[in-house]
């Protein structure tokens, strides 16, 4: 199956030509806590986030996203956290990835099933340790830290 895939990005790669670019969110709640989202196909814990659809913005990707992973709205999009652009930052294909922070609200609603399987929310010191999704454990501290990264 490895090999398989390989082939697969190859095609990808030669077919586009250019990575992809998505989005990934860090959504603070009114009481400041960080929500994040579990992933259904490995169980990771990381960021809401997805690539930006033709003709959208990397603000409406963002609003969409959220909602999608969390039933909550975005509010309002506080700063530009960062660009990650490393090749293997997604193990499934070449993607850049902006990072923002927003202002959320709502209630939190799972509409897309079929990626996520549970939606929680975190204190910022109390924040789950070790490995998240992708490159997501490096996008969390990055923003902790109040970096604007381009990695």
């Amino acid at each position: 199956m490895g090999r398989l895939w390989q082939i697969f990005q190859t095609v990808l790669g030669l077919l586009f030509r250019h990575p992809l670019v998505g989005v990934s969110i860090v959504p603070v709640l009114p009481d400041n806590r960080i929500i994040l989202v579990q992933r259904k196909d490995d169980n990771s814990w990381g960021l809401p986030g997805g690539l930006v659809d033709w003709g959208e913005t990397i603000a409406e990707a963002a609003a969409r996203e959220v909602t999608e992973e969390t039933g909550l709205q975005v509010v309002a999009i506080r700063r530009l956290v960062g660009v990650y652009s490393a090749p293997d930052r997604d193990p499934r294909l070449h993607s850049v990835c902006i990072l923002v922070e927003a202002r959320v609200e709502g209630a939190i609603a799972i509409q897309d099933t079929l990626e996520i399987q549970a939606v929680q929310a975190y204190e910022r010191d109390n924040l789950p340790q070790g490995k998240l999704s992708h490159d997501h454990r490096q996008q969390v501290d990055d923003y902790l830290q109040g970096k604007t990264t381009l990695a």
